[in-house]
């Protein structure tokens, strides 16, 4: 089951487009990082695949075909948006009742409890918590509907780093004890690097990277060595990102999985999510360089060079 499916999707506000030509089948079961630079249209998408925008081209479907928006969807998804939106006159008690009325299916039990082992009174208006309770709330009032997908845009964004870990903590709790999937977009990339296993990567309202996160990581490298010798590499390899400090240059390499050999005077290291994520950040073209799955004819870096 793909838990969200689109097709040269697109939404354009006025004459600029925030999301051009997205297409995209992302599996069920995973923690799916949705990264990208501000303005890249990863709300956008966001507010598409939930019913929240109108898309203007393509289409997007959630959990397995259903049409984003509709009611069928929309019983399992739950979605925090931005800087956990909450009525703030309300206390959590009467967030917990409101969402109940408005929710054909809603555990009150389960949030309850939840509150009352975060030790977040009930009686409190939402407006007089910390951020970290806030987020705790709305995370609660979203995972008591018991959706099939969760949906977080930048949840964590103001949080201090104790409150993101326990955020963060919760969600995986839920992965193992309810089967959720999660699409989480964050600009915190260390935290993605530890919960993320698929990463899709939006830049200038498009597509430049999907895909699980091992296949991404194994289908790259870096490679180190004279700056001196770092324009045969870019000429013959598919580069990805170079940079160069003083007489040392660092290349991050798509590989297309080849274990060959490295010249010498070369070594070869594995990437991160992080550098690979900020690799394609940097220069969105790179994308159009041949994919990991591509069939290619191994030969050593040493006859390429």
């Amino acid at each position: 089951m793909n838990v969200i499916e689109s097709s040269g999707l697109g939404k354009r506000y006025g004459n600029s487009w925030a999301l051009r030509d997205c297409s995209l089948a992302i599996p069920s079961g995973r923690v799916i990082a949705l990264v990208g630079p501000n303005g890249a249209g990863k709300s956008t998408l966001l507010n598409l695949a939930v019913g929240l925008a109108d898309a203007t081209e393509g289409s997007v479907t959630v959990l397995d075909g259903r049409s984003a928006g509709s009611p069928a969807a929309l019983d399992g998804i739950a979605f925090v948006a931005q800087d956990t939106p909450l009525y703030k006159t309300l206390t959590a008690g009467d967030m917990l009742h409101l969402t109940r009325n408005l929710n054909r299916r809603f555990d009150e039990a389960y949030a309850r409890r939840r509150l009352d082992e975060l030790g977040i009174p009930l009686t409190r208006k939402a407006g007089t918590l910390s951020g970290g309770q806030q987020a705790q709330l709305a995370l609660t009032v979203a995972l008591a509907r018991r959706p099939q997908l969760l949906v977080l845009d930048e949840p964590m964004a103001m949080l201090d780093p104790l409150a993101r870990h326990d955020f963060m903590a919760t969600v995986m709790t839920a992965i193992a004890d309810d089967d959720v999937s999660v699409v989480l977009s964050s600009h915190v990339l260390a935290e993605l690097e530890r919960v993320a296993d698929y990463l899709v990567l939006l830049s200038g309202g498009s597509v430049q990277v999907a895909g699980e996160v091992d296949e991404l990581l194994a289908s790259h490298m870096v490679l180190t060595g004279p700056a001196a010798e770092a324009e045969r590499y870019t000429q013959r390899l598919n580069v990805v990102n170079a940079r160069s400090g003083g007489a040392q240059a660092h290349l991050l390499v798509r590989t297309n999985g080849r274990t060959d050999g490295v010249a010498p005077g070369w070594e070869a290291h594995p990437v991160s999510l992080e550098e690979l994520t900020l690799a394609y950040m940097r220069d969105p073209a790179a994308a159009s360089l041949p994919g990991p799955r591509r069939p290619v004819v191994a030969q050593p870096l040493e006859a390429r060079l």
